[in-house]
């Protein structure tokens, strides 16, 4: 009578994990990742763009506790040691010394060696392709997909010069499916970053007083004095016509405009490639109010990051069982 009855055993659902690019806003991959960790929710694949790459390649090696732990304890001094200037190149930033503190907690390894198939998104300079790295030297591929334009240099790879792949998928569903995901969990970074005025958003920052606020400038302001005074040391004389009058508003800063613009340039392709290629949860923690070179708030991003996570983890546990 057994052999008279079949049993539709349902085959587990493969999950990929889509971690988009976003600068220091990425740490709040982190707390993605151990929220999802906690529901028990296994991921099969990762792939991503920029810093998703960095968050991405760690969690892979299963280190992830690690980056946690320093990225929580920088101040200004250690970030500034990581800023290698190099004007006049094709970058302000070198990167290496980004890549030598990543490969802490990465040490020598080869990116088909890790216990979860991890992907990194970069993209070719000169043609504007799509440029998917799933072998080789992980530093070297995390540096591609990290080198945004004007900011870092960009990386050789066979042939090809390798930029941020944030400007060609700053979510990498697509690359996550092509893995082999059947189910992606996507992490956006972008949200709220352009046009805050219209959809405001509330601020999660953490209780500080008026003097928190001017030792946090303090410092702010003594590190990009830093990086100013080894790039005034270059002869800008032939761009003494940029100088305005001292009536005028100053301009943005050169980090100012390249994030800017960036940013503008992610949250639109980033709507149109959700569009074509939806994931099926899409995880947009708040974090606009996270600038491009504060990189001690991750605990901050951290926890928005966790605590969106869990705002959607109903959701995602019945469709991924």
């Amino acid at each position: 009578m057994a052999g008279l009855f079949t049993f539709n055993k349902r085959k587990p659902k493969k999950i990929g994990l889509a971690l988009g690019s976003g600068s220091v806003r990425g740490w709040a991959h982190i707390g993605v990742i151990h929220a999802l960790n906690n529901a028990g929710i296994k991921i099969d694949y990762i792939a991503g763009t920029s810093i998703g790459s960095i968050v991405g390649s760690v969690f892979a090696a299963n280190n992830l506790e690690a980056l946690e732990d320093v990225a929580v304890r920088l101040d200004w001094k250690q970030i500034a040691l990581l800023l290698d200037v190099v004007l006049p190149k094709s970058g302000i930033i070198d990167g290496n010394k980004v890549g030598e503190f990543v490969r802490k907690y990465l040490k020598e390894m080869n990116i088909e060696d890790l216990p979860i198939p991890f992907c990194a998104v970069s993209t070719d300079l000169s043609t504007g392709d799509e440029v998917v790295i799933s072998e080789g030297d992980i530093i070297e591929a995390v540096r591609a997909s990290i080198s945004i334009p004007g900011i870092f240099t960009p990386v050789r790879n066979n042939g090809r010069i390798l930029v941020d792949g944030g400007l060609v998928n700053p979510v990498p569903v697509s690359v996550a499916r092509e893995m082999g995901a059947d189910f992606v969990i996507a992490v956006d970074l972008s949200h709220g970053l352009v046009n805050e005025e219209a959809s405001p958003q509330p601020e999660l920052r953490a209780p500080h007083s008026e003097k928190d606020d001017q030792q946090h400038t303090e410092k702010k302001n003594s590190m990009l004095e830093a990086i100013n005074s080894k790039l005034t040391a270059i002869d800008l004389s032939a761009l003494s016509w940029m100088k305005h009058s001292p009536e005028e508003e100053p301009l943005p800063s050169i980090f100012d405009v390249i994030t800017s613009s960036i940013n503008i340039m992610e949250t639109q392709i980033t709507a149109t490639r959700l569009k074509a290629n939806p994931p099926d949860i899409l995880i947009q923690p708040n974090l606009s109010h996270i600038k491009f070179l504060e990189f001690n708030r991750a605990s901050e991003a951290i926890a928005e990051g966790y605590a969106e996570t869990e705002r959607q983890l109903d959701t995602l546990l019945k469709k991924v069982r």
